[in-house]
């Protein structure tokens, strides 16, 4: 099979390395790909936006899946332009990636279907929302960009006045431009949080082993929430009871939903979960793999993903047994000094093995440049070094060994990553 990729980081990488197990991949494309991706797969220099150079890219390469696996152009209906075209492709149409494209919209489908979630109010001006904020007058609280804002257009206000600025700079400011159009003001839980992503393909949903991201930017939890700066799977807090709840009244439930809203979803969908005193809540879906979260769950992945996908396409989930294993997996994210903020590009990186510096252990790629047989840094988050082992302890040492060999100006990671609540 002739398989396209499109995306450009540490996701699309452990993608692109674990299709690449599979006997049926002959070749596989990534457009754009990055540094790390083009020592696997054959980078293409087009947009993950560019529908109709994708599409023609695809038709002239006789490609025979496509995978789309960033949160944009799935809302912007990618997968609906391939399959228009005749391609089979593995994500959401875009009527079933607003779950995550819209928090509004996710929200109001788990208050109509009875999916437990924080308490919430939606606001389309700056105005009203702050009134409700003050006559609330509770924090923490949590203020949400309704649309896509790379991860961050999330903000747990500590105070009152600290969620009337984000209200204000969300709204008012644009800072995370049209997406904060409308925000989601919701009650702040307490509790372990827990990745679970699924394999779904509108009628059968499977879930897959559990993750933890750390979200923060430093150490002890502290610093701007990232992307992500490191996950553990499986997820500590996450047991066979909490499981099977989470089963009978989340994912389930969810999937059902959105066939009944005439939006069957088909593809990966994310469940971000927080296990509160009075069970788990949904915090957020993701309409994809999660990223670190696919760094450290893939690598646990028996099957085969080419025949995951054409199971999901053809409805036939069912029929499919998934195997995992019974190990443990971590990843540390090596980010460029200055991540979340400003950051500098193009900072030359050392000790980069092709075999992974550790055995057992994986680099992969997120913002990386590949020069003249040199690596480049290229974004906020630069690679997730990823361990599996038997038990978290050795692949959390193992992950860790290999971040230590690798070396670049600027550079920092946490070095706690799998040892907080």
């Amino acid at each position: 099979m002739n398989i396209l990729m499109i995306g450009s980081g540490g996701r699309e990488h452990a993608l692109i390395k674990k299709l690449l197990e599979s006997p049926k991949c002959t070749k596989l494309y990534c457009a754009p790909g990055n540094g790390g991706i083009s020592r696997d797969a054959e980078t293409v220099n087009i947009g993950v936006m560019d529908k109709e150079a994708l599409v023609a890219f695809a038709k002239e390469k006789n490609i025979d899946l496509a995978f789309v696996a960033p949160d944009d152009p799935l809302a912007a209906g990618l997968v609906d332009a391939f399959q228009a075209a005749g391609i089979r492709a593995f994500g959401p149409n875009a009527n079933a990636a607003v779950i995550e494209a819209s928090k509004v919209f996710s929200k109001d489908l788990m208050k109509k279907y009875g999916i437990p979630t924080a308490k919430y109010e939606t606001f389309d001006n700056a105005e009203n929302a702050i009134e409700y904020l003050k006559a609330e007058n509770t924090a923490p609280i949590v203020v949400k960009a309704d649309g896509l804002a790379l991860g961050k257009g999330v903000i747990i206000a500590q105070t009152v006045d600290e969620a009337v600025d984000a209200v204000k700079s969300i709204m008012e400011d644009k800072q995370f431009g049209e997406s904060g159009n409308r925000i989601v003001i919701e009650e702040f839980l307490t509790g372990p949080e827990v990745s679970v992503l699924a394999f779904t393909d509108g009628k059968c949903v499977k879930p897959m082993v559990s993750s933890k991201d750390h979200k923060r930017a430093y150490d002890n939890d502290e610093g701007l929430n990232t992307g992500g700066m490191g996950t553990i799977s499986p997820n500590p807090y996450y047991t066979d009871e909490i499981a099977k709840e989470c089963m009978d009244t989340i994912f389930i439930p969810t999937i059902n939903a959105m066939v009944a809203e005439g939006r069957p979803f088909k593809g990966c969908l994310y469940f971000g979960l927080m296990i509160t005193p009075n069970g788990p809540k949904v915090i957020e879906y993701n309409a994809r793999f999660g990223d670190p979260e696919a760094q450290v769950v893939l690598p646990r992945l028996k099957t085969d993903l080419v025949d995951i996908c054409e199971a999901v396409i053809d409805e036939k989930l069912a029929d499919l047994d998934i195997e995992w294993d019974n190990g443990a997996a971590a990843c540390v994210v090596m980010a460029s000094g200055g991540y979340p903020v400003a950051y500098k590009k193009g900072i030359e990186m050392f000790g980069m093995d092709e075999n992974g510096q550790v055995e057992g252990a994986t680099v992969y790629h997120a913002g990386t440049k590949y020069e003249n047989g040199k690596f480049y840094t290229n974004g906020g988050r630069v690679l997730g070094v990823t361990a599996t082992a038997p038990t978290l302890d050795e692949a959390l040492a193992k992950a860790y060994a290999a971040v230590d060999k690798i070396s670049f100006e600027g550079m920092h990671f946490r070095h706690d990553i799998g040892k907080t609540k």
